[in-house]
């Protein structure tokens, strides 16, 4: 069979493939861009291993192991009842305990969940710690709550959910909308109704079992794969300028981690538009951005207004150039036209710290650019790494130093990257990571399904 033929026949398999996963998942567009971004990546291996095909592993891959749905009613401050809705998607645990974030934000759906926990399972596996893939949240909009409100909703809401985790059994984290002050009550009800203390949440404070650096992870993670990938190609992240969106954790951290490594970090933004800020942000101005967005919770406006620098409304940071773009903040905020751009503007490097941040057509775009594109099961997976080094130090009852954490994060993330590279490096010596995360992460949790049996 020729190349052009073998390509053929992958491409027929993975339409097939799809037709019939969209036929068991309509309207859920989310989770099948996830599925056909993955499928048609590992599809040749598939293709090429009979035992696979023989197990069904792919269909058994995209069909969470369960999905739970469940109400969230609560009083807010004006004593109203509120009513949301709550999921937990446990995917898949072949490899560890169930193990993925929770995300309270209005757009929260299970086509979302679904998205989120499929794309967990692979980030874990490349991990290389023992953890499963799932997740979770709830319709719930913690902006512009009351810490009290905020409380009332996460003591309801792991009410019903205590049932379903355990530090042997599933284990979720923060995520958008699902911070300290979140994860402290969730914790702490926990604590009350099971009658036990275990780390069965990830995300802690300090002082009650919490890992250092976990709330930097994510974004520390994803400038390490982004410097390994950079290096790997005779390149060095120092000198560069960087755009980064979203204000979260992880757009400040990854902002941090770049600026330490001599990079020039521009923009930071949120849903109202983005701040240019040409001089670069400095440490002071981001320690005035994280109390703005962590201690206030106010809009990245402000920080425009305070140091009198350049405030775009409505509009999203790709129109800077760069030399590295960090698309930070949600799914699909960076598509075809965005990444036509930056490769214009002479990006050579793009890291994904939020989950799915470029839609398929961006990705392709920078896939056929040449860019060093770091996908975010890999580039993002410093934070469910820590989480993973968290629940290490709960078993053991100790904590790790600040250094030996960021240390057991950088030494993860080069071997994810090593593994991309393992599994996607091209004869001409390009690596296409987006495969390689995708087989290396593919290959662990498959082999592992079929030595369980059916």
């Amino acid at each position: 069979m020729t190349t052009t033929e073998q390509r053929e026949s992958v491409t027929r398999e993975v339409d097939t493939f799809m037709a019939w996963i969209s036929a068991r998942n309509r309207e859920q567009p989310e989770f099948l861009q996830a599925v056909r971004e993955f499928v048609e990546s590992v599809m040749p291996l598939v293709l090429d291993r009979p035992s696979y095909r023989q197990a069904r592993i792919l269909e058994r891959l995209t069909e969470p192991d369960r999905v739970i749905s469940f109400r969230v009613a609560w009083a807010d401050d004006a004593g109203e009842m509120q009513v949301n809705r709550a999921y937990r998607v446990q995917f898949n645990n072949s490899i560890g305990p169930y193990k993925g974030g929770l995300r309270f934000h209005p757009t929260v759906n299970l086509s979302v969940l679904k998205f989120l926990g499929f794309e967990q399972i692979f980030k874990n596996s490349l991990t290389g710690l023992p953890m499963g893939g799932a997740k979770g949240g709830a319709d719930f909009d913690p902006k512009g709550r009351s810490d009290n409100e905020v409380m009332r909703f996460c003591k309801t809401m792991m009410t019903e959910l205590y049932r379903y985790i355990g530090e042997d059994v599933d284990v979720p984290a923060g995520d958008i909308g699902v911070g300290g002050r979140e994860i402290g009550y969730l914790f702490g009800h926990y604590r009350r109704i099971a009658n036990r203390v275990a780390g069965v949440i990830t995300g802690k404070g300090i002082s009650y079992g919490g890992s250092l650096i976990r709330t930097e992870a994510t974004g520390y993670g994803c400038v390490y794969f982004v410097e390994n990938m950079l290096n790997f190609k005779g390149n060095r992240i120092e000198g560069k300028t960087c755009v980064v969106s979203g204000s979260g954790n992880v757009a400040l951290y990854t902002a941090e981690k770049a600026m330490q490594l001599g990079a020039k970090v521009v923009t930071l933004s949120d849903s109202d538009g983005f701040v240019y800020d040409p001089d670069g942000i400095t440490p002071e101005k981001l320690a005035w951005a994280k109390a703005l967005k962590e201690v206030r919770r106010g809009r990245i406006r402000e920080y425009a207004d305070h140091f009198k620098c350049e405030f775009r409304a409505g509009e999203t940071p790709w129109i800077v150039p760069c030399q590295i773009a960090f698309p930070s903040a949600t799914q699909n905020e960076l598509a075809r036209g965005d990444a036509e751009r930056l490769v214009r503007s002479g990006c050579i490097a793009v890291g994904e710290g939020a989950n799915m941040p470029c839609t398929l057509e961006a990705t392709e775009v920078f896939l056929g650019a040449g860019l060093a594109f770091g996908p975010a099961k890999a580039a993002n997976a410093g934070g469910v790494a820590v989480s993973g080094l968290e629940q290490s130090q709960n078993a053991l009852r100790l904590s790790w130093t600040r250094d030996e954490v960021d240390q057991r994060l950088r030494h993860i993330m080069k071997e994810i990257h090593d593994k991309c590279i393992d599994f996607g490096r091209h004869r001409e010596g390009h690596v296409n990571y987006v495969v390689g995360a995708n087989r290396a992460g593919f290959v662990k949790v498959a082999d592992a399904m079929l030595a369980l049996g059916t």
